[in-house]
C-alpha cells in the first residue's frame, strides 16, 4: 500500500481538495442510484402483477371447461355395499343398483411338503392365463411362461421364481401343521384372468399328485390331479343390475356404465341401492368465488400501486404508470360489460356487484338461487360463440390474460423495457464512476507536479537565503 505525501511540497491540503472535487464529479450517481431503486421496485411490482394475472387466468380457465361445471355430489342409500364417484364428464342423475356377484381372482393351494424341505423333483411349470368354462380352458392373449424348477428348490424358492416370471400369477407360501403349501392366485380379478398350470415332471409322470406334478392345475384333465384336485376359487366377474339392466365387470368397479361415473361394488346386495348424483352447488360456488377473489386481488394491487394520497402527499410505486392504469381499467370494464347470448347478461344478476373501488362482492343467497339453474350460469361464464361480444365472461378474461402473459404480451414487454432501463442506468453509473476516477487521476498528477515544482523553488530559496547570509557576514568583517 502506497503512502500519499501530496501537499508536502506546496503546503496545501491537497487530499481534502481532491476528495471534494471528486465528490462533486460523482454527484450524478446519487440521482442514478435513486432511479435504479425505483426501477427495481417497478420490476418487483410487475413480477407480482404477472403472478396475479396468472392466478386470474387459471381461475377463468377452470370456468371455461365443462369439468368446471360438472361438479356433482354423489350419494348412496347403502355406501357400504355400493358407492359411486365422478370420474369423467357426468350429469345429474339417479338410478338403482343391485349386486348379485363380486369379482374374484382365481386362487388355489397345493398339498403340503415338509416345511423348508426341497420338493425333490425337477422339471418345468408352464403358466398360462385364460378363461375356464365347463372345465374347458381358452388361452388368453398373453403368452405362456415357463418356470424351471430344480429338485433342490423349496416351496419358497419356487414361489420366488413364479413371482419373478411376469406370468400374471402371485405365489405365496402357507405354512401350517402339515408343512409348506404353495398358494397361487391371479394378480387380476375376473373370468378372463384364470390360469392353467401344466407340469413337465422329471419323474416321468406329469399328471399324478407327487413330485412337481403336485403343483399342476388343469381342470380339463381326465383325472383330477395336483392343485386341480384341491378346493379352489374360480375367477369370476362382478355382476349387477342398473335400473334392471344386467351389467358385468372384470373388477368390482363399473366404469362409464353411467357416463362419467364409476360405481364400486363392495357387497352382494339383498335389495337395490339407490344412487343419486346432483349438482354440487358448493363446488360451483367455490369456483366462482375463486374467480372473484383472483380479480379482486389484482384490482386492489393495481389500485394501491397507482394511487396518490393527497393527505400524506405520497404516491404508489406505479402512480402514473400507463401500463398499470390501463390494465386495471381494462379488467374493470370487462367485469361490467354485458354478455349476450344467454338469459343472464351481467354479473349483478348472479348477486355479484362491483363497488366504487372496483372490487366485486358476492351475495351468497342470490348466487345460490342462480345456481339452482346451473346451465344458465354456465352459459354466462363459459359459452363459446367465437364472438367477443357473446363469449362467456370467463372465456373473455381467459383470452385477455393469455394475451397478457404471452411471449410478446404486455407483461413480458414491460419486463423487457424495465430490464433495458436497468441496463442503461448501470451504464450511466459506470460512466460517472469512470469519469470521476479519471478526474481524480488528473488532479493527483497536477498536484504532484505542483508539489515537485514548489519543493524545487523552496530549496532554491533556502540556498539563496543561506548565500546572502554568508555574504552579509563576510562584508561585515
Amino acid at each position: 500500500m502506497g503512502i500519499s505525501s501530496t501537499g508536502i511540497g506546496s503546503g496545501l491540503e491537497v487530499e481534502s481538495i481532491i476528495t471534494k472535487l471528486v465528490t462533486l464529479e460523482k454527484q450524478p450517481l446519487t440521482t442514478l442510484q435513486t432511479k435504479a431503486a425505483i426501477i427495481q421496485t417497478k420490476i418487483s411490482d410487475y413480477s407480482q402483477i404477472k403472478s396475479l394475472v396468472s392466478t386470474l387466468s387459471d381461475a377463468a380457465s377452470k370456468m371455461t371447461l365443462d369439468s368446471g361445471w360438472n361438479s356433482l355430489s354423489v350419494s348412496s342409500s347403502n355406501s357400504a355395499a355400493v358407492s359411486a364417484a365422478v370420474t369423467g364428464l357426468a350429469t345429474a342423475t339417479s338410478f338403482s343398483v343391485g349386486v348379485s356377484q363380486l369379482a374374484k381372482a382365481q386362487s388355489t393351494v397345493s398339498t403340503a411338503v415338509t416345511a423348508g424341505a426341497a420338493l425333490g423333483s425337477s422339471g418345468t411349470l408352464t403358466l398360462q392365463l385364460g378363461t375356464w368354462a365347463s372345465n374347458a380352458f381358452t388361452a388368453g392373449s398373453a403368452p405362456s411362461v415357463a418356470v424351471t424348477v430344480a429338485a433342490t428348490d423349496t416351496m419358497a424358492q419356487i414361489a420366488t421364481k413364479i413371482n419373478d416370471s411376469g406370468s400374471g400369477l402371485v405365489a405365496t407360501v402357507l405354512t401350517d401343521a402339515s408343512g409348506d403349501r404353495l398358494m397361487l392366485r391371479s394378480s387380476a380379478t375376473g373370468e378372463a384372468a384364470g390360469f392353467r398350470i401344466l407340469a413337465t415332471d422329471g419323474d416321468g409322470n406329469d399328471t399324478d399328485s407327487s413330485g412337481l406334478s403336485r403343483l399342476g392345475f388343469d381342470l380339463s384333465a381326465t383325472t383330477a390331479y395336483g392343485m386341480g384336485a384341491n378346493t379352489y376359487q374360480a375367477g369370476q366377474n362382478a355382476k349387477a343390475t342398473i335400473n334392471g339392466i344386467a351389467v358385468t365387470s372384470t373388477t368390482n368397479k363399473f366404469k362409464d356404465v353411467i357416463a362419467g361415473l364409476t360405481i364400486t361394488a363392495s357387497e352382494v346386495t339383498g335389495s337395490n341401492v339407490e344412487i343419486s348424483a346432483t349438482n354440487d352447488k358448493e363446488a360451483l360456488t367455490t369456483n366462482i368465488q375463486a374467480f372473484v377473489d383472483a380479480y379482486n386481488a389484482i384490482n386492489k394491487y393495481l389500485a394501491d400501486a397507482t394511487a396518490y394520497d393527497s393527505t400524506s402527499k405520497t404516491s404508489g410505486d406505479l402512480q402514473g404508470d400507463a401500463t398499470a392504469i390501463g390494465l386495471r381499467n381494462s379488467l374493470r370494464s370487462m367485469m361490467g360489460t354485458a354478455t349476450t347470448g344467454g338469459s343472464v347478461t351481467r354479473l349483478y344478476e348472479l348477486g355479484i356487484s362491483m363497488g366504487q373501488d372496483g372490487n366485486l362482492t358476492v351475495n351468497a343467497a342470490k348466487l345460490s338461487t342462480a345456481l339452482d339453474t346451473p346451465d344458465k350460469v354456465k352459459t354466462f361464464f363459459a359459452q363459446n360463440n367465437n364472438d367477443t361480444a357473446s363469449n362467456g365472461l370467463a372465456r373473455k378474461v381467459k383470452a385477455f390474460t393469455t394475451d397478457l402473459l404471452s411471449f410478446s404480451g404486455a407483461m413480458n414487454n414491460k419486463a423487457d423495457a424495465l430490464a433495458a432501463e436497468t441496463k442503461r442506468n448501470t451504464a450511466e453509473q459506470d460512466k460517472v464512476t469512470a469519469r470521476a476516477a479519471a478526474v481524480e487521476k488528473r488532479l493527483r498528477a497536477t498536484y504532484t507536479a505542483l508539489d515537485t515544482k514548489m519543493a524545487t523553488l523552496s530549496a532554491l530559496s533556502t540556498y539563496i537565503t543561506q548565500q546572502v547570509e554568508v555574504w552579509n557576514s563576510s562584508n561585515s568583517n
